[in-house]
């Protein structure tokens, strides 16, 4: 399993994908945003996205988990 976190505090403009998606390392999974600039955040790992921990809205925290990916 591997987290994938937020870089920064910032709020969740886009998901990218699925719970139960086909992901590639580098791939972006989340698109944040903050003081009205985007930042993608990309994919640590290639597997399978395993559990969503935000939705399009939230506001999270730095170092915060966005999302699971189970890695082979």
């Amino acid at each position: 399993m591997e987290e994938v976190r937020s870089p920064m505090a910032a709020k969740v403009w886009k998901i990218e994908c699925r719970a139960g998606d086909p992901v590639r390392v580098d791939e972006v999974v989340v698109v944040l945003e903050a003081m009205k600039m985007e930042a993608e955040v990309f994919a640590t790992a290639a597997g399978r996205v395993a559990e969503l921990r935000v939705k399009e809205g939230d506001s999270v925290e730095e170092d915060q988990v966005l999302l699971v990916i189970d890695t082979p």
